[in-house]
């Protein structure tokens, strides 16, 4: 299957910022008096759903907002520590090329999502759908894909955690599951998604258009 459109989740798909999280999500559950993470929690809370994690973690839903913007800040005082994952840049670079449109989707806000990407990559980027919901990713994906005038079976949704692949097949997009974020591979694996990228570098040759076939550019 050729998609026309790829829609990527950022933390922990496109961006390397797993480690800052752990770094910081005990100082918020300090400032906003939720359970702590333990050490050896964290790798048991990454094959579980958000709403599992936050039952775990007893942070009330009406919470959520508060702690979504303490994030945020906290990373835009970090944004220096936070990289791409190697291979990102060579890989929006291969879709741009290969004729397929690309939208970020996150939670992140969007200055923050720019200042990774860096200008390069940012301008590859035709749709940004930034500052979301935890649980409000289905309304953006279904305006990403008004805004592009791309069908859904056209699409591709490329994220790193189940409440993205639960997003996606709400609006008809197929899932592409990345091994290297948030949720474990196996994880995912159990929601059955579309895909199950286990490397950057597979994603572009996947989706993109077989090399002989691509437009000049």
């Amino acid at each position: 299957m050729t998609y026309r459109l790829a829609i990527f989740d950022f933390d922990g798909t496109l961006a390397d910022s797993f480690p800052w999280f752990l770094r910081v999500v005990n100082e918020a559950a300090r400032v906003h008096r939720f359970r702590r993470i333990e050490p050896g929690d964290a790798e048991p809370l990454r094959g579980l759903d958000a709403r599992r994690i936050i039952e775990h973690v007893g942070l009330p839903l009406w919470k959520l907002p508060l702690v979504a913007r303490w994030m945020r800040r906290r990373m835009a005082a970090d944004i220096g520590s936070i990289a791409l994952f190697p291979g990102v840049d060579e890989m929006l670079r291969q879709l741009s090329e290969d004729g397929v449109r690309i939208a970020i989707v996150s939670s992140n806000s969007p200055a923050n999502v720019r200042r990774v990407l860096g200008p390069e990559n940012a301008a590859r980027v035709a749709f940004y759908g930034c500052g979301v919901s935890l649980f409000g990713k289905r309304r953006k994906l279904r305006k990403v894909l008004a805004g592009s005038g791309v069908a859904a079976a056209e699409a591709l949704c490329i994220g790193d955690e189940i409440r993205d692949l639960h997003a996606a097949r709400a609006e008809g997009i197929a899932f592409g599951a990345v091994a290297w974020g948030y949720t474990t591979a196996a994880g995912l694996a159990a929601h059955h998604p579309e895909m199950l990228f286990t490397r950057v570098d597979e994603i572009a040759g996947r989706l993109g258009l077989p090399r002989d076939e691509s437009p000049a550019v």
